[in-house]
C-alpha cells in the first residue's frame, strides 16, 4: 500500500471538488466573522438561514452594538448557546469600533484577541475574506479525515492544524480546509462511511475496503 501523504491527497480531491472559498454565506468581512462565530456547534445549512435574516438588519459593527442583547439572541437563538454568542458578537463590534474603525483586522494576532475568535475561526476569516493563508482550520471533518488518513495520531485541532501545516505548502492551507470538508461530507462521512466509493480506498491506512479484502 502507498502511503499517502497531505500533497498528494490535495492534488487529488482538488480534482474531484470546487469548493467555495468558505460554506457559509457572506458578503463582507464582518458578515463573515459573524457567521462563523454563529456556527460554532451548528451546521452551516442552520447557519446561512439565520445570518439571511440577520445581516439585512446589520451592516454594520454599530449596527450590532445599537442592537437590543435580547433583540440579537432572539434573532441568532436557533444557532444555539444563542445568548453567549450573541454577548461575543456585540463584545466583538465594541472592540472593532474601539481598535479597527469598525473594520475586521487582518492578522491572527488581532483576530484571536477579539471575543468568541480563536486560531481556527481566524483562519476562516483571513483565507475566505483576505486572501491569506494563516492556518489549516481544523473543523470535525478535518479532524476526521487527518486522523484517518495517517496525518496524524493528535486528538487536539491546535496540534492537527500543526501537523497538517508542516506536511503541505502555505499557500495550500486555506483550501486544504475545504476540501476535507468536501470530501468528509461527500464520502468519508463520521457514520456509513463509504470506502468502496473513495478515490483513496485502496491507499488509506483506516479503510474499511482493505479490512474488507485482509479478512477474506
Amino acid at each position: 500500500m502507498t502511503k499517502l501523504t497531505v500533497v498528494n491527497v490535495f492534488r487529488e480531491l482538488a480534482k474531484l471538488y470546487k469548493p467555495p472559498r468558505s460554506f457559509l454565506d457572506w458578503k463582507t468581512p464582518l458578515d463573515l466573522t459573524v457567521a462563523t462565530i454563529l456556527s460554532a456547534q451548528c451546521t452551516d445549512v442552520r447557519t446561512n438561514i439565520v445570518t439571511k435574516g440577520l445581516f439585512r438588519r446589520c451592516r454594520t459593527a454599530k449596527d450590532y452594538v445599537q442592537m437590543p442583547r435580547e433583540e440579537l439572541e432572539e434573532l441568532v437563538r436557533s444557532c444555539g448557546t444563542f445568548r453567549m454568542k450573541a454577548k461575543h458578537i456585540q463584545e466583538l463590534c465594541i472592540l472593532l469600533l474601539e481598535r479597527h474603525g469598525g473594520k475586521v483586522p487582518q492578522t491572527m494576532e488581532e483576530l484571536v484577541a477579539l471575543p468568541g475568535i480563536g486560531k481556527k475561526t481566524a483562519a476562516i476569516i483571513l483565507y475566505a475574506a483576505f486572501n491569506k493563508n494563516a492556518g489549516v482550520a481544523v473543523d470535525t471533518h478535518v479532524q476526521r479525515l487527518a486522523r484517518r488518513l495517517g496525518f496524524t495520531k493528535e486528538k487536539s485541532p491546535d496540534k492537527i492544524a500543526l501537523d497538517l501545516e508542516k506536511q503541505i505548502p502555505r499557500r495550500q492551507w486555506g483550501r486544504l480546509n475545504t476540501l476535507l470538508i468536501s470530501h468528509g461530507r461527500a464520502v468519508c462521512t463520521a457514520r456509513n462511511r463509504q470506502c468502496e466509493k473513495c478515490v483513496f480506498g485502496y491507499s488509506c491506512p483506516s479503510s474499511q475496503v482493505l479490512n474488507r479484502r485482509d479478512l477474506a
